[in-house]
C-alpha cells in the first residue's frame, strides 16, 4: 500500500491546522523581571511581531504594582521590545502576572524573575493557563523541561515544517534511504539553528518564511513523479535536497529562541534543549506516519484513489498557496 494512504489522516489534520497557522504566531514571548532594589524591578518584555499576522499580547501586572515604560518601543527582526520599571510594594513574591491575549494564540510566554539575592525563577505560561504566580525558585530540571517543551511545541505547531517532512515521506519509499534523508534534514537544521541562535548569522523573517513555503512547493511535483514511476535527482538523492532545505528550516526553528532575548549564559543550554525538543517532536511525527502505514497494511485497508492522492496534493497546494501569500507580503502587496 502506498504511503500516501497511510498518511491521509495526518494530511487532513495538517490542512485543518493550516488555517490556525495563518491566524496565529508560534514563536514564544519573553518577560524578564530583574530586581534592582527592594520592591523595584527592571522589566524587559519581548513579544513576536512581523510574522504572517500581528498578535496582541501584553503583561498585566498586579493592581498594587505600578509600571512605567518609555514611549518608544524597540523593533527587532521578528519581535517588539518594551523596557520599563516596575514597583511593587512588598515585592512581587506571591503575586500573579497575567499575559493578556495569550488565550487567543497557540504560543507560549516564558516569564523569568531574577531576584537580588541570586534566586532565579522561571514560568512557562500557555494559552490554557495564561498567568503565573511568582515566589520561590526554579530548579534546573524545571528550566530543562521548559526548553524541551518549547522545542516540541515549535515543531508540532509548525505546520509548514511538518508538511515538508510529510513530503519527504511521500517521496522516499526505502526505509534505509528514509533514515538517511531524515538524518540529513536533522543535521542541516541543527547547524543553522545553532548558528542563528548563537548570533553568527541571521535570516530576515519575511524572505525566510517565503523560502520555506517554496521548499514545500518544490516537493509537490516530485511526489507526482513518484506516482508516475519517473525519477529525478530529488527522488534518487532525497537526502541532498533534505539537507539543502534543512538549512533554511533551521533558521525558521531559530526564531523560536532568538525572539526571546535570553541571557547570554543560558543560550547554550537553551539551544541544546530546544533542539532536542524539536527532534523529539519530529521523531514523533515520523513514527506516527510509519505506524499508520503499518496499521493500514496489516488491516488491509483499501483507500479510494482520490484519498491516496490527497496527501500529495495537500503538500503541493499548500506549498503553492503559502509561497504566493508570503511572496506578496514580502513585496508589500495585499494579504
Amino acid at each position: 500500500m502506498k504511503r500516501a494512504a497511510a498518511v491521509v489522516l495526518v494530511a487532513v489534520v495538517a490542512v485543518l491546522l493550516a488555517g490556525a497557522a495563518e491566524a496565529h504566531e508560534v514563536r514564544p514571548g519573553f518577560l524578564e523581571l530583574r530586581e534592582t532594589s527592594p520592591e523595584t524591578y527592571s522589566v524587559l518584555w519581548k513579544h513576536p511581531a512581523g510574522g504572517e499576522v500581528q498578535i496582541s499580547l501584553a503583561p498585566v501586572f498586579p493592581k498594587d504594582c505600578s509600571f512605567r515604560t518609555t514611549d518608544r518601543q524597540q523593533m527587532t527582526p521578528g519581535a517588539v521590545i518594551v523596557r520599563g520599571t516596575l514597583r511593587c510594594p512588598g515585592g512581587i513574591g506571591g503575586k500573579t502576572i497575567v499575559i493578556a491575549g495569550l488565550e487567543a494564540t497557540i504560543t507560549d510566554v516564558l516569564i523569568r524573575l531574577h531576584n537580588a539575592d541570586g534566586r532565579l525563577e522561571s514560568h512557562l505560561v500557555r494559552p490554557t493557563s495564561p498567568s503565573a504566580t511568582l515566589g520561590g525558585t526554579t530548579s534546573t530540571g524545571q528550566r530543562v523541561l521548559a526548553y524541551l517543551q518549547l522545542g516540541v511545541q515549535h515543531i508540532l505547531l509548525g505546520v509548514d515544517h511538518l508538511l515538508f517532512v510529510l513530503g519527504l515521506l511521500l517521496i522516499v519509499q526505502d526505509r534505509w534511504m528514509l533514515l538517511k534523508t531524515i538524518t540529513s534534514f536533522t543535521v542541516a537544521h541543527s547547524i543553522t539553528l545553532a548558528i542563528a541562535t548563537l548570533g553568527y548569522a541571521s535570516a530576515p523573517l519575511p524572505p525566510l518564511t517565503a523560502a520555506i513555503a517554496l521548499s514545500i512547493l518544490f516537493l509537490g511535483p516530485e511526489i507526482v513523479r513518484v506516482w508516475r514511476g519517473e525519477t529525478s535527482f530529488t527522488i534518487r538523492h532525497p537526502w541532498v535536497v533534505a539537507f539543502a532545505f534543512g538549512l533554511l528550516h533551521g533558521f525558521g526553528f531559530a526564531s523560536g529562541l532568538t525572539s526571546m532575548g535570553l541571557p547570554q549564559p543560558e543560550i547554550p543550554l537553551a539551544l541544546l534543549l530546544f533542539n532536542v525538543g524539536v527532534e523529539i517532536g519530529q521523531l514523533f511525527f515520523v513514527l506516527l506516519i510509519l505506524a499508520l502505514e503499518r496499521a493500514f497494511r496489516v488491516l488491509e485497508i483499501r483507500w479510494p484513489r482520490a484519498v491516496e492522492l490527497f496527501p500529495g496534493y495537500a503538500v503541493g497546494s499548500l506549498g503553492a498557496y503559502w509561497t504566493i501569500q508570503r511572496t506578496l507580503m514580502l513585496l508589500g502587496g495585499p494579504r
